[in-house]
């Protein structure tokens, strides 16, 4: 079969590793003209320099046996990984795209994701090593997208929690234990308090949970149509408002005249009086005493 026909078939891998755009770890013998392909070792060696090229007018239907498919990756053993992989100009590993079911060390937890994974530093406890960066489950209703010794950096551009109004829209903070369970500690919410117009609803709220990882109440509360923030409340009605009985200003201070600097508001305390001012620059007091 000419090399150029072959481009344009449905090409079905089982466990080939394809590198790059046709390149393996070993070095291309005599050279070969387009028209060939060079079959060695189990690899498909495509001319070097030459474009693989798949092209399809079919849809990707089930029940037609998905005839749109152009590269298929199939694993035929039970922990059999197919990848994609691609190797700098030594022929190290830098970069794969893998899926699997099972992981290598029969005592894990089957794994049941396609991973992207990179390289280690060359320097570090695992030099060189391919290590799974980003990896997103299979076989679920929802995916547990998760991500292994990586930084998350948004440049100049936005990181965007989105979802239907009247539903939460969490950014959790939890604890990993065994086989990448998580246990919830914190979330920052946009609640699902409805929205009505007039800037209500979608509340923002600090929501704290127990070590069972279920809510026990929201610390924080800012409502979106006043500003208002409540502390151990949802439904502040002043600008603080705090369900509790108690407040605390841990540190004295004594204003050294009436007139010292302050802005209206300010409060303070020492061991005889208690300060408020009443404007700026404008002190008052009220004695305290023990009873």
């Amino acid at each position: 079969m000419k090399f150029s026909k072959m481009m344009m078939a449905t090409v079905i891998l089982g466990g080939v590793c394809l590198l790059g755009t046709g390149f393996t770890t070993k070095q291309l013998g005599a050279e070969v003209t387009p028209e060939q392909s060079e079959q060695d070792d189990g690899e498909i060696r495509v001319p070097h320099n030459e474009r693989l090229l798949l092209s399809t007018d079919q849809k990707w239907i089930e029940k037609e046996g998905h005839l749109s498919d152009m590269i298929r990756l199939q694993w035929t053993a039970d922990r059999a990984k197919p990848a994609i992989a691609w190797a700098d100009e030594k022929g190290m590993d830098k970069t794969a795209i893998i899926s699997h079911d099972k992981a290598n060390n029969p005592e894990q937890h089957d794994h049941k994701h396609m991973s992207f994974e990179t390289a280690m530093s060359p320097t570090g406890e695992y030099a060189n090593q391919l290590f799974t960066r980003l990896e997103i489950p299979y076989d679920t209703d929802v995916s547990e997208i998760r991500t292994h010794s990586s930084n998350f950096n948004v440049m100049n551009g936005i990181l965007r929690v989105a979802g239907e109004t009247g539903t939460n829209r969490d950014l959790q903070f939890s604890v990993a234990s065994k086989d990448n369970e998580t246990t919830p500690r914190w979330a920052v919410r946009a609640d699902s308090s409805k929205e009505a117009g007039d800037n209500t609803g979608a509340d923002l709220q600090f929501v704290r949970y127990d070590d069972e990882g279920e809510a026990v109440d929201s610390a924080l509360t800012m409502q979106r149509s006043g500003g208002n923030v409540g502390i151990g409340t949802d439904d502040p009605d002043t600008k603080l408002d705090v369900n509790g009985d108690k407040l605390r200003v841990r540190n004295k201070y004594t204003p050294a005249s009436s007139k010292e600097a302050c802005s209206q508001g300010q409060i303070a305390w020492d061991d005889q009086y208690v300060y408020v001012c009443v404007a700026k620059d404008s002190w008052k007091r009220t004695e305290i005493s023990s009873w």
